[in-house]
């Protein structure tokens, strides 16, 4: 398999059908294999239903892309349900993307040309460059505030160097998803943190990329809740990995 999608999914009920639908008819047309894997994160609504109803209805053009669902059962985490599907992943880059497709997914083709041509292994999607001109939808202000809190918190206390680890886009060559994502022990928001100090710690070459973003006020995100713990979860982690 040349591509695999990952999309952690957790009570997507409402918008994960015109998700598909969207990438199904996005790879129908490109010439290289896809495989789509949406990973349901212990829904507790009728997402998994409607996860099976969008793979059964594909459109005939979409048949040649694969689409299988992983079901955690339990609500796990952002961090384990990304781990579980790139792990059940078989392409030869693996990129995960939010399941309200914030990044659109012609962006895609940024992360191919940065594995395939420059030969990196982790392209991570970025909001903050070019003057953050692509993001086209803007997070409420206090959000926008609080995410540019916690990137400097990474950069004091985790690494440095990557000017928005938190953007749910983010792709890798095979064999370095497969380590890497072996040895992830953070399963919540803050796994992206954890899987980019990995990769710098194993040399790893690594590309931070532009990519258009719209957000999405239906987020799944607490802001104060998941805020505290992800600091939380920030602090633990060089300690994981001594």
């Amino acid at each position: 398999m040349y591509l695999s999608l990952i999309i952690p999914a957790y009570k997507e009920a409402e918008r994960i059908e015109k998700t598909l639908d969207t990438i199904f008819a996005y790879f129908s047309a490109t010439n290289y294999d896809a495989e789509v894997i949406v990973v349901d994160d212990g829904s507790p609504d009728n997402s998994v239903d409607v996860i099976r109803n969008a793979f059964a209805k594909r459109p005939a053009s979409a048949k040649k892309v694969e689409a299988r669902m992983v079901e955690l059962g339990t609500n796990a985490g952002k961090g384990a349900a990304v781990r579980a599907g790139m792990l059940d992943g078989t392409g030869a880059i693996r990129i995960f993307t939010d399941a309200d497709l914030s990044t659109p997914i012609h962006e895609v083709e940024k992360v191919i040309r940065a594995i395939e041509n420059e030969k990196f292994d982790v392209v991570v999607g970025s909001r903050a460059l070019e003057g953050r001109k692509l993001v086209k939808v803007h997070q409420p202000i206090y959000r926008e505030m609080m995410g540019r809190f916690f990137n400097m918190l990474v950069q004091v206390f985790v690494l440095r160097g990557i000017k928005d680890t938190q953007c749910g886009f983010k792709g890798f060559r095979g064999e370095a998803a497969e380590k890497l994502f072996s040895k992830q022990k953070v399963m919540g928001f803050s796994f992206d943190v954890e899987i980019l100090y990995l990769a710098k710690k194993d040399n790893y070459k690594i590309k931070e990329v532009a990519v258009e973003w719209y957000n999405d006020e239906r987020t799944t995100v607490g802001a104060l809740s998941d805020s505290a713990r992800m600091f939380f979860e920030l602090l633990r982690i060089r300690n994981l990995h001594k």
